[in-house]
């Protein structure tokens, strides 16, 4: 298997400030472990889906993959050099090779300049040494690639003169512009029209078979997920709960979190309208995150006193890992 990225047993835990009645006490620092032992691969020309809800630890973990942040511990290996640590040009070198598409098109763009100097931005810092013109036309080809046209009247606009579908179009040829070998697309559609997600989605996929691309894509919502994905990783309170093939995963869910997140898909079907909405799910409130054993444990149907333990990943069909004490190692 010919990998561009490997996470392994990846963390990062975030101190939480204590109030003046916490320090006078000296209580213990307390952490919330945004990320806790990620362990993934994305496939060279692959789209490798992250899905989980909100607060789950998928744009931290982009941020970590990014070097935006730096992992606790862990390691991660891009094109087959470990970057962990990395600083100076190799560091240059990995933010050339993996960009980024970020959720809201409208905040990500800077509304005080034109599109050409936005998504020009990337070459004035990583390729300084090129002239003027050879950035321009850069540019012109990149939002070619986005199906912004005519490019160089595109160019000249502002952000607020474009539509949300094409100010994304814009966010996504800025990315591109640098020519990388992976793009970490961090829920790039749940900001738009419902009419122009499937829009953005097919361009998506189609600059990934034209320009060999491989995706990280990270995302809410398992139906854009299965129209996008290769693979699926399922996360919960920063563990990976099941991962495989993205149709195995989402046809034939085996961890009870994945299947409460494709209960929770609106179907739209006249007959809904009327039937009562069962999502298989504990009702309860969550004040913390269990520190140890299963993290799904108080929202989950079927927990039991082993879930107590840390569960551990189990192959129980062709490439389809799950972590839970129900099917056994």
């Amino acid at each position: 298997m010919n990998e561009i990225l490997r996470l392994e047993n990846v963390k990062k835990h975030f101190p939480v400030r204590k109030s003046v009645k916490e320090m006078l006490k000296r209580t213990a620092q307390s952490y919330v472990r945004a990320v806790d032992g990620v362990s993934l691969t994305i496939e060279t020309g692959k789209t490798f889906v992250l899905a989980g809800e909100s607060g789950s630890g998928k744009t931290t973990l982009a941020r970590i993959i990014l070097r935006a942040i730096d992992a606790d511990t862990g390691s991660i290996v891009f094109d087959g050099e470990d970057v962990t640590k990395c600083k100076g040009e190799t560091l240059k070198q990995l933010r050339t090779n993996v960009q980024m598409i970020h959720q809201d098109p409208y905040s990500s763009l800077d509304p005080r300049m034109k599109i050409i100097d936005i998504v020009m931005e990337p070459l004035n810092i990583h390729q300084k040494g090129r002239s003027k013109q050879e950035r321009i036309e850069d540019v012109l080809t990149s939002l070619e690639e986005v199906r912004l046209e005519p490019a160089i009247d595109i160019a000249e606009k502002f952000p607020h003169m474009l539509s949300g579908g094409q100010r994304q179009r814009v966010a996504i040829a800025r990315s591109l512009v640098l020519k990388p070998k992976l793009i970490v697309a961090d829920e790039p559609v749940s900001m738009l029209d419902v009419s122009v997600r499937g829009e953005i989605l097919e361009l998506l996929n189609n600059l990934k078979e034209r320009l060999k691309l491989s995706y990280l894509y990270i995302t809410h919502d398992l139906s854009t997920a299965r129209y996008v994905g290769d693979n699926i990783g399922i996360i919960y309170a920063g563990r990976i709960v099941e991962v495989g093939k993205i149709e195995q995963v989402l046809l034939s869910p085996l961890h009870p979190y994945t299947q409460a997140l494709l209960d929770a898909i609106f179907e739209p079907n006249v007959h809904n309208l009327e039937s009562e909405k069962v999502i298989r799910i504990k009702q309860v409130e969550v004040k913390d995150r269990p520190q140890t054993g299963c993290r799904f444990f108080d929202r989950c149907l079927y927990s039991m006193d082993i879930c107590r333990n840390d569960p551990t990943f189990a192959d129980e069909e062709d490439d389809h890992y799950v972590s839970c004490f129900i099917y056994p190692s």
